[in-house]
């Protein structure tokens, strides 16, 4: 194919992709599948890479990512991103009102006009566009400067890289000048599930927020485009006519190619706002996305420079937060669930209630502690609430219309999944007790012991070595895993790597093809590195991080087991409780059995060469980080730390010698500055990277 046949072939495929890129997103009506429109994409992106001089910034391929962003440069905003003035009263909402007629008609001005919009649960950024083309996209960080994370935003498809032109007064700076769009990027509930599906348990997101603030401060931008992210646009700055009222900029939003939610009203009086306020407390939960409340901002942007702002929050809007949700309904019965190390779980069965928009009908009770502490019988009328809108949890029991007959909720004698007779240890940081009049201190929870035979024991800890943050054994879900377990087929993650294509493909929802993508995927698990294997054990108390610490000190499995407990104790970060720990997993038989299965499967079973520093700015220095960071993921911070001969620690002790505290940080901070280690803020941090 000659240039100018290519030409005419990658406009025509742009502006085809977006148009579904729009269709799909900003319209929510698709007129392709998701494999039809990967194919345009492939075409688009070979077409550029055959013709590399006909690539743009604004062509739909630079939203697959790819580039890996070491740094994040500041970014000084024009004007400060400020937050909001939030409220949970209705009264409180009145008295704002009140409050701006009186400054409105200091001003001379009539009787003003509100704009009601819904408050998206995610994240601010800023977005700067130059001649129509995008340029430049920021966080709010800390309102008068952010970072500048442009390679991720691109990613996201309801982002325009380029600008609609619909003609008009507005659109005329666009074209020849500079305008700012401000809104939110936020995470559709169904991409937040399928997100945490993919994770371990202990790294899973509390919520679509957290989950949206982690991902923009990833610096592997082909990672934020998997995460299939959103935008809504709610601010827009610099266009011809200054004067024009806020309502006016969200259809001129619209217009440009941005989603601005759709759902905003224009109020000239409380009683529309109150009625807006109402109608979305129910009506929100059939949303796809998280909104956590209504935001009421002037109409008339003249007022707002006017107007002014406090230190914090602009004078002119308002956010009102509903109240967290809960809801009566009936515990019905309680179940026992046995997790991968053993430990009992009573979850209760709740009569089916409808809650933040969801049907709940489980909840976790924890342990049988908590359900002391609550008092809850079966055939209680209890209290549930959403915690972060996503976990149901048991909070109360309404004692005054408890049920004549109830039943006690009594600790299980015997594992349901096994029949062995359950155990409460001692704690293993407390030494027994020398008298007979002191009770010995144990766990809180209730234990199967049969680690070897129990069914739930073997099915957690294969999912949990095959876990995204493990070895990553992708196409081996749970209904595979309990299939295997039951047909003993699988016992440990040793046999995994015995299995063939006939016992794989005579299994339930199984074909040859899905089989044989599930041998891919435990082929490619073998060069995962040496840390990711010791994590991928489930040895109790070894983390993700602990299992790095370990790699260093003990680059080989054989090492690790000769490893006295004394000295893994001595292991920077290790401690005696989990070298013993250790200690215990490689005494157990089956343990010993499934290593020998995973050195003949060809698994890493020492660590590779280590890598070059970065420098040597934190050699000899044992980080922790606390608090929020406004500018770093945490995992990436602490591997920052590691590049520069620093160690990460997991706790505060007299042997921490730095720590880095973000925003909200509490009791680790506390207790860093009570013992007198030394404490840097994230500025100072990224000056000694």
């Amino acid at each position: 194919m000659d240039k100018a046949k290519a030409q005419q072939e990658i406009a025509k495929l742009r502006a085809e992709i977006e148009r579904h890129n729009r269709l799909y997103y900003l319209e929510a009506k698709p007129e392709i599948s998701d494999f039809e429109f990967d194919k345009l994409l492939e075409r688009l992106i070979a077409l550029e890479q055959e013709f590399p001089e006909l690539m743009t910034p604004d062509s739909p391929s630079q939203r697959v990512g790819g580039g890996i962003t070491k740094e994040f440069p500041t970014v000084i905003h024009r004007e400060p991103m400020l937050s909001l003035s939030n409220t949970y009263s209705i009264a409180e909402v009145t008295d704002f009102c009140n409050r701006v007629e009186k400054l409105v008609e200091a001003e001379g001005g009539g009787t003003p006009e509100y704009v009601a919009e819904l408050k998206f649960d995610g994240v601010a950024i800023s977005l700067l566009y130059r001649n129509g083309l995008l340029v430049r996209g920021s966080t709010r960080g800390d309102g008068r400067q952010g970072d500048e994370i442009t390679a991720n935003l691109r990613t996201i498809p309801s982002i325009p890289l380029r600008l609609d032109s619909p003609g008009g007064s507005l659109f005329d700076s666009v074209v020849s000048g500079e305008i700012e769009v401000r809104g939110e990027v936020y995470m559709r509930k169904d991409d937040f599930e399928r997100l945490n599906d993919e994770r371990p348990e202990e790294e899973r997101f509390a919520n679509p927020r957290n989950a949206t603030a982690g991902t923009l401060k990833l610096q592997d931008s082909a990672e934020v485009a998997r995460r299939r992210m959103h935008f809504v646009a709610y601010f827009l700055k610099g266009i011809a006519d200054e004067t024009a009222p806020h309502m006016q900029r969200l259809r001129q939003l619209e217009s440009m190619g941005f989603a601005t939610g759709k759902h905003y009203k224009l109020c000239k009086e409380m009683t529309g706002i109150a009625d807006f306020i109402e109608e979305w407390s129910e009506k929100r939960w059939t949303l796809p996305y998280e909104t956590d409340g209504v935001v009421l901002k002037l109409n008339d942007v003249t007022l707002w420079d006017r107007l002014g702002a406090t230190a914090k929050s602009p004078r002119w809007a308002i956010a009102y937060k509903y109240p967290a949700q809960q809801a009566k309904t009936v515990l019905q019965g309680v179940v026992i669930q046995v997790g991968r190390l053993g430990t009992i779980t009573p979850v209760a069965e709740l009569k089916p209630v409808k809650l933040a928009g969801s049907t709940v009908s489980r909840s976790t009770l924890h342990n049988f502690d908590e359900i002391k502490r609550l008092g809850v019988r079966v055939g209680d009328h209890v209290m549930i609430e959403k915690s972060g809108e996503v976990i149901p949890k048991v909070v109360s029991v309404v004692l005054d219309e408890r049920p004549d007959a109830t039943d006690a909720i009594e600790v299980p004698m015997f594992c349901p999944e096994c029949g062995s007779v359950l155990v409460k240890p001692p704690k293993k940081d407390v030494k027994p007790q020398t008298t007979d009049t002191q009770l010995q201190k144990t766990e809180v929870s209730w234990y199967c012991p049969n680690e070897e035979g129990c069914p739930a024991q073997k099915r957690g800890r294969i999912l949990h070595f095959a876990s995204r943050n493990a070895l990553d054994i992708q196409n081996l879900g749970e209904s595979l895993v309990t299939q295997l377990v039951e047909r003993g087929l699988a016992s440990d993650a040793g046999d995994l790597y015995k299995l063939t294509l006939e016992q794989l493909a005579g299994l339930d929802r199984m074909a040859a093809k899905s089989a044989q993508n599930v041998l891919d995927a435990l082929e490619k698990s073998k060069t995962r590195p040496y840390a990711r294997l010791l994590f991928a054990l489930g040895i109790r108390h070894v983390g993700a991080a602990t299992a790095r610490e370990l790699a260093h000190a003990c680059p080989s499995i054989d090492r690790l087991r000769d490893t006295s407990e004394e000295e893994l104790a001595a292991v920077p970060d290790i401690g005696p409780v989990i070298a013993a720990s250790i200690r215990d997993f490689f005494a157990k038989l089956w343990a010993q059995a499934m290593l020998e299965k995973l050195a003949e499967a060809g698994l890493p079973m020492q660590a590779e060469a280590a890598k070059a520093l970065v420098n040597n700015n934190f050699e000899g220095q044992s980080v922790i980080f606390t608090g929020g960071l406004e500018r770093h993921v945490r995992q990436q911070a602490e591997e920052m730390v590691r590049e520069r001969g620093g160690r990460i620690v997991s706790s505060v002790s007299k042997k921490t010698t730095l720590v880095v505290a973000g925003s909200e940080a509490g009791s680790k901070l506390e207790k860093a500055i009570k013992l007198g280690v030394k404490v840097i803020s994230e500025d100072e941090f990224e000056r000694m990277l």
